[in-house]
């Protein structure tokens, strides 16, 4: 396995967030974890990341033991993460936001902004723009292309469709769809969880710091109780995906 997660525990203060969660997600895989608000998604990243400190337990990342590794090492490693709420500097122009996740590397990065532009034509367009302009729905582009920048071999992606105009949604996906299918491995937490068991091989279900579930997305999607609990019950019939990046770069209705 890339990745795996052993029994973690994780504390704000006195309040336990994570209770013992393990999960593993494997090389070329793209994994989701759904629940509601509050049950420990972002939480999990965030330990993954190293922007929390686990308590108790392991985290496994490619053989090697980085429980205890600074957040910047793992970048390093190649773990790439693009936050909820997306953390762009509103200061900088794209093209400085997007050449911010490469910090750590050596060398000329010219090839990967092309490859992130050619995903997200509409950062092209925009790339001397201050980020802070930008709309909700550039701003998420900007984020997961920076986290691209890293090289990672594990992209996090935390609540990547969040203020994106609902016709949107599908776009984004296709977008994680074709970063997986260049070669990055994705965990992914979204509240959308019908788009996400979609899209992913396999899903984890975390209720209040556990996990509760674990199977392939496609059985989750079937699950009586995970429908009734984040589904809605019976599903909805979606339109077609759109192709993945032309339309997402240069749609300007992004929310």
């Amino acid at each position: 396995m890339l990745l795996e997660i052993q029994d973690i525990r994780v504390h704000y203060g006195k309040v336990e967030a994570l209770k013992g969660v393990s999960l593993e997600v494997g090389e070329g895989e793209i994994v989701t974890l759904i629940g509601a608000n509050g049950a420990g998604k972002t939480t999990t990243l965030k330990t993954i990341s190293g922007i929390r400190r686990l308590t108790t337990g392991r985290i496994m990342f490619d053989g090697q033991d980085i429980s205890k590794m600074p957040g910047h090492l793992r970048v390093q490693v190649g773990i790439g993460q693009a936050p909820e709420g997306r953390g762009v500097f509103p200061g900088m122009t794209v093209e400085d936001n997007l050449r911010m996740g490469a910090y750590s590397r050596k060398g000329d990065v010219t090839k990967d902004l092309d490859d992130v532009y050619e995903l997200f034509p509409r950062l092209a367009e925009r790339k001397g723009q201050f980020g802070g302009t930008m709309s909700g729905g550039e701003q998420q582009m900007v984020a997961i292309g920076r986290a691209l920048m890293a090289k990672p071999k594990v992209l996090l992606l935390d609540e990547p469709s969040m203020g994106l105009a609902p016709k949107l949604v599908q776009q984004i996906f296709s977008i994680i769809k074709e970063i997986n299918r260049r070669g990055t491995t994705v965990l992914l937490v979204e509240q959308n969880a019908q788009q996400a068991l979609k899209l992913a091989h396999r899903a984890y279900v975390i209720e209040t710091g556990h996990v509760v579930k674990s199977a392939p997305a496609a059985d989750l999607l079937d699950d009586p109780e995970v429908r009734a609990a984040y589904l809605g019950g019976d599903l909805a019939v979606d339109a077609p995906a759109p192709p993945a990046s032309i339309d997402l770069g240069k749609n300007p209705d992004v929310a």
